[in-house]
């Protein structure tokens, strides 16, 4: 038993360094992006469209290895897609247009698709009581855009930002034999009957649209999360003028809180109840937001005697504190809904869970084309925190409602149960 134990522990460890990797490779357009659209000459809707385009890949795998690790091996699922975008990242040195870069960024998707697989992999081997735990800890892998943050910077200064996917490719190959390696199959025995179970029977969880409630608030925390951290360094170079090794590693204090985090978010979500959590985790986002929102602005006010002169704007240390706060709330809220879904379908993880996934990856997807669109339509670059404030009211709106909803059916159901008892 005490062997079986630590086996678990272990396995998710490796996982979980095996996701960090993946997730590294997949948000690697944030800071490569900031020279391709140098080198291309790229506007912002173009640029946004750049940074999304690995993310719809992700979105797709995450839902399509969902079902495939629900019905098969989520550890044969997930060694193939490391060792697939592996051997792609090597092509990437050679491509020269715009085109190419994004036919580069549909294939490096596919490596956002393996917290779908992992998520289904890690929650097989853990009971009920530590569900939020250990998908939170495995969740900590998103952690890898903090590495791309701070080591891309780092190689492209020294050797050119060419020698940065080769970096990637042998890492990621390294690190896929060795998940091979000190891995064991999933604990969870699928046996020839499941597998061969009709397909409609394995998506029926989807036709409720709790699942699809649950996918708009991972649309935020984590499609929110993706697109900030894509897209965060180059706010800094334009609005705050710093340079992209600068701009890079203040990132960091965005991306690294939010990965690490996720798992006490977890714990949280298992000692304190997840809807709680992710109830706190919006109305903390929807303060910082408000702020972040607010464009620079002057404002002169005629007075009685003279004129008084406002400037009010941000300063690049308030809006740093601002943003670590958000991905600290985003942290909690990402691990909160997933132990939300092993309360609704603790059988169902792979199929629920790579659908929520799917949604928020396309927010990852969608946001960064949308706060490209808002800058060029508008000129002002806090549009895209007014876009994240809208989604966010959104979300807040449909979960009272459906917390409201619930209520009443069970004030229902127990008058019925009474009226029974009665008889």
């Amino acid at each position: 038993m005490t062997a079986m134990n630590n086996q678990k522990w272990y396995g998710l460890g490796v996982c979980t360094v095996a996701f960090a990797a993946n997730f590294a490779a997949w948000t690697l357009f944030a800071i490569l992006g900031l020279q391709i659209r140098t080198d291309l000459g790229l506007s912002d809707t173009a640029f946004g469209v750049l940074l999304a385009t690995p993310i719809l890949t992700g979105a797709v795998a995450c839902l399509v290895c969902g079902i495939l690790a629900e019905r098969f091996s989520a550890r044969v699922i997930f060694f193939t897609q490391t060792v697939i975008v592996a051997l792609s990242l090597f092509t990437l040195p050679y491509a020269q247009t715009f085109g190419q870069f994004l036919c580069f960024g549909l294939v490096l998707g596919i490596s956002g698709g393996t917290f779908a697989t992992g998520i289904s992999y890690v929650s097989s081997w853990f009971e009920g009581a530590l569900q939020g735990t250990a998908m939170g800890i495995f969740g900590a892998g998103n952690v890898g855009a903090a590495i791309t943050n701070l080591v891309a910077p780092i190689i492209i200064l020294n050797y050119g930002w060419q020698a940065v996917p080769n970096y990637y490719g042998i890492v990621l190959l390294v690190i896929s034999v060795l998940f091979w390696f000190f891995t064991r199959p999933d604990s969870k025995q699928r046996d020839l009957e499941r597998a061969a179970q009709p397909l409609s029977k394995g998506l029926h969880p989807l036709r409720q649209l709790r699942v699809w409630r649950f996918g708009l608030y991972y649309y935020f925390v984590f499609g929110g999360f993706l697109a900030l951290t894509l897209w965060l360094p180059q706010y800094y170079v334009g609005e705050y003028g710093l340079d992209l090794k600068t701009a890079s590693f203040v990132t960091l204090l965005f991306t690294l809180p939010a990965a690490i985090v996720r798992a006490l978010g977890g714990w949280f979500a298992d000692n304190f109840g997840a809807r709680r959590i992710n109830w706190l985790v919006f109305w903390v986002c929807l303060v910082c937001l408000f702020f972040l929102s607010y464009p620079p602005t002057t404002m002169t006010i005629h007075g009685i005697e003279r004129d008084l002169f406002l400037d009010i704007r941000i300063s690049m240390w308030m809006f740093v504190l601002l943003t670590f706060v958000v991905g600290l709330a985003m942290g909690f809220g990402k691990a909160s809904i997933f132990r939300i879904i092993y309360d609704y379908y603790p059988d169902n993880v792979g199929v629920v869970g790579g659908a929520v996934s799917a949604i928020g990856a396309l927010g990852g997807f969608s946001l960064p084309i949308l706060f490209g669109v808002a800058a060029d339509l508008t000129g002002i670059r806090s549009s895209c925190f007014m876009l994240l404030y809208g989604v966010l009211a959104a979300c807040m709106v449909l979960m009272f409602y459906a917390i409201k909803l619930d209520e009443f059916k069970q004030r229902v159901n127990q008058a019925r149960a009474d009226d029974f008892l009665t008889l």
